[in-house]
């Protein structure tokens, strides 16, 4: 494995001199992107030569163009139908991303892409296949699948490429990984695409590469976390995050923001309470269905949600560019997925804050987060929603509450409204209070006598009248005693009934 150290520093150069062809940068200025990034400056020259290539960058720099680029150039302006490119991803959110940005780049050649993930049904994923998709960007679960079933032909691969390895192996997915190899011919050129470098990910490239070069694009010298990204660790208590989280959620110039939670059950709380609190969020976990899973990330980069509550696996790999706040809920389990979660902001040469909250709890695993990121912190600092330096560090006007006046909530706000039915167009309930029942008003409309009566409650209820009730059946009528409350079961004395 052959090294080449960069400094990561963006040069003048521009995508038709590395070599694009024509097409392909027309497509990318259509969308406003016309300057390389450091790790895709590097790449793309190698890659076009037909090099295995590991690409190890910080989270959010542009890896993706840096190995989409020369696949979608080596497969030529008219490829032959069928998988020729396999690009591997560790979920379903980092695979429609992906495959949207290769479309995107292939947007004036004849190229298809398809985006293979479980949570959605076989027929379409198939369809897409059988219409002879030559870029198939997938999960390696569905990806297997697919192939064992003969459903997806992998025998003519000529690029495979793994991105965000490192996560994919967190996740247990070695033994996938090395099944997908095991469909692909020999030939191939394979690239590998990471933000760490683990021994597991040195290993699997002296096995399934040939003689790689490894590209690292951060300088030595600037550490592991990016320097364009502010940092502050708090020690807060529990009963105050949300006051905390809201406030922080008014600091000046707050763009779009994901909180990171540690359980799904603790996404969906704190996402509930941020809509209560008047803030626009949404929910992104495990326990959600694809779709509303894709519902949440369509509204959250539309700008329709500006807050996204996520568990770290259903958020990895999210690749949003103008997420101005990173804030950690909860601490992450390692340094590793501390840099996964904070490379959320700082993406595509923009500038963010992440804030990480560590619980009385959780002091030893920040000790270890620390000392591996050469942060100096060993103390977190111990914070409260009222703490002057919280005001000072996040620029948070003076004053600030954790719940948004009406006058400044989203038009329309409702709380609930976002994620539950309520019914009536949702609109309260018209009766509601007209019974101190409940609002129960059927007997009004039934009953006239009955409404007249309950007119007359105040304080206090009147007593009921002990003199029998009088039914009508048919042309004549009975009386029926009051109702005695309380009889005996057996050897009581009860009412005499003639």
């Amino acid at each position: 494995m052959r090294p080449v150290d960069w400094l990561g520093l963006r040069s003048n150069l521009n995508f038709k001199e590395l070599g694009i062809d024509q097409d392909i940068v027309d497509a990318l200025e259509s969308r406003g992107i016309t300057s390389p990034f450091p790790i895709q400056e590097q790449a793309i020259p190698l890659a076009l030569t037909g090099q295995d290539i590991i690409g190890q960058a910080k989270t959010g720099t542009g890896k993706t163009l840096g190995f989409g680029l020369p696949l979608l150039q080596s497969l030529g302006k008219d490829p032959e139908k069928g998988a020729k490119a396999l690009v591997v991803v560790p979920t379903r959110e980092l695979a429609i991303q992906v495959a949207d940005d290769l479309k995107l780049a292939s947007a004036n050649r004849s190229t298809q892409v398809a985006a293979i993930y479980g949570g959605k049904s076989y027929e379409d994923q198939v369809a897409e296949i059988n219409q002879g998709a030559q870029v198939i960007v997938g999960t390696p679960g569905r990806l297997i699948d697919l192939s064992k079933q003969k459903l997806l032909d992998l025998s003519n691969i000529r690029f495979m490429v793994l991105d965000e390895a490192d996560e994919m192996l967190d996740l247990g997915f070695l033994p996938d990984v090395e099944k997908l190899f095991a469909y692909t011919p020999d030939g191939r050129q394979t690239m590998l695409f990471s933000a760490t470098m683990p021994g597991t990910i040195v290993t699997m490239a002296r096995k399934y590469q040939n003689r790689p070069v490894h590209i690292r694009t951060n300088d030595p010298d600037e550490g592991q976390t990016k320097a364009d990204i502010k940092q502050f660790i708090y020690r807060a208590h529990a009963l105050d995050k949300d006051e905390v989280v809201g406030r922080i959620l008014q600091a000046e110039g707050r763009g779009k923001t994901v909180i990171f939670t540690k359980t799904k059950r603790q996404a969906s709380k704190v996402s509930e309470e941020l809509v209560d609190r008047g803030f626009n969020a949404c929910a992104l976990h495990g326990d959600m269905t694809q779709e509303a899973r894709e519902k949440s990330m369509a509204a959250f980069r539309a700008g329709k949600k500006d807050i996204l509550v996520a568990t770290e696996v259903a958020a990895r790999g999210i690749d949003v560019d103008d997420v101005t706040h990173v804030i950690n809920y909860t601490i992450p389990e390692d340094e590793k997925a501390y840099l996964h979660r904070v490379g959320r902001t700082g993406r595509a040469g923009r500038t963010g804050i992440a804030v990480t909250f560590v619980d009385w709890e959780d002091l030893t695993r920040w000790s270890h987060i620390n000392t591996a990121l050469e942060f100096g912190q060993p103390d977190p600092t111990e914070t409260y929603s009222s703490s002057a330096h919280l005001f000072e560090d996040l620029t948070i006007a003076a004053g600030t509450k954790g719940r948004i006046a009406k006058s400044k909530r989203p038009e329309g706000w409702k709380p609930g409204d976002d994620d539950k039915s309520r019914g009536n167009g949702g609109k309260p309930n018209a009766n509601r209070g007209s019974s101190s029942r409940g609002g129960n008003s059927r007997g009004n409309s039934r009953d006239g006598s009955r409404g007249d009566d309950r007119r007359t409650q105040g304080t206090k209820t009147e007593a009921k009248s002990d003199a029998p009730r009088v039914e009508k059946h048919g042309d004549g009528e009975h009386k029926r005693p009051p109702r005695q409350r309380n009889r005996t079961r057996s050897g009581g004395q009860g009412p005499a009934v003639s």
